[in-house]
C-alpha cells in the first residue's frame, strides 16, 4: 500500500473547510468564543497567516495517519516491515492484496473509523486538557464534535478514494 498524495492532500483540507463552517459565528463560533474565553480583539489581532500555514501542515500530518487507521490493507506492509524485499514478504503482500485489496474501502467504512478515532483519541485528549484548563462541557462538546465530524469526513475521503 502506498499513500495517495492527492487524496491525502484533499483530506487535509477538511479541517480548514469544516472549521470555517463549524466555528462561523452563525453556527457554533459565538458559543466557542464564549466558552473558550476568546475576545473579538484576540481574533482580530491574531496572525492568521501563521495560524493557517501551521494548521495545514498539522492537517497533512493528521491525514497521513488517518490513512493507516482507515485502510486495513496498510497492515500488510507493517507485517512484512522487517524484510520487505524478501520473496516471502512480496508473495504475502501480493496474496493479501489479491484476496482482500478492495475490502472495506468505502466512504461509510472510512467514516466509521474516523468516528472511532474521534471518540477514542480526540475526545479523551480534548476532555483531559479541558478539565485541567477548567473549561466546561460546552467547550468539550464544541471542540470534540468538530474533530469527530472532521475525522469522519477525512476517513471517508481517504478510505473511498485511496
Amino acid at each position: 500500500m502506498k499513500f495517495n498524495l492527492l487524496v491525502t492532500g484533499l483530506a487535509a483540507l477538511v479541517p480548514t473547510v469544516l472549521g470555517f463552517i463549524w466555528y462561523h459565528p452563525k453556527v457554533l463560533g459565538t458559543v466557542w468564543q464564549k466558552v473558550a474565553g476568546v475576545s473579538d480583539d484576540q481574533i482580530k489581532n491574531a496572525n492568521m497567516l501563521v495560524i493557517f500555514v501551521v494548521s495545514i501542515i498539522l492537517s497533512i500530518m493528521l491525514a497521513m495517519q488517518i490513512n493507516t487507521l482507515t485502510i486495513h490493507q496498510f497492515a500488510l506492509g507493517s507485517i512484512v516491515q522487517a524484510k520487505p524485499d524478501s520473496d516471502v514478504a512480496k508473495e504475502f503482500v501480493k496474496m493479501g492484496m489479491d484476496n482482500f485489496g478492495s475490502d472495506f474501502r468505502t466512504f461509510k467504512h472510512g467514516m466509521l473509523h474516523g468516528a472511532i478515532s474521534g471518540l477514542f483519541f480526540m475526545l479523551p485528549i480534548l476532555a483531559t486538557n479541558a478539565m485541567f484548563e477548567r473549561k466546561g462541557f460546552k467547550y468539550i462538546a464544541v471542540n470534540a464534535g468538530y474533530w469527530i465530524l472532521t475525522l469522519m469526513i477525512m476517513g471517508g475521503i481517504i478510505c473511498q478514494f485511496t
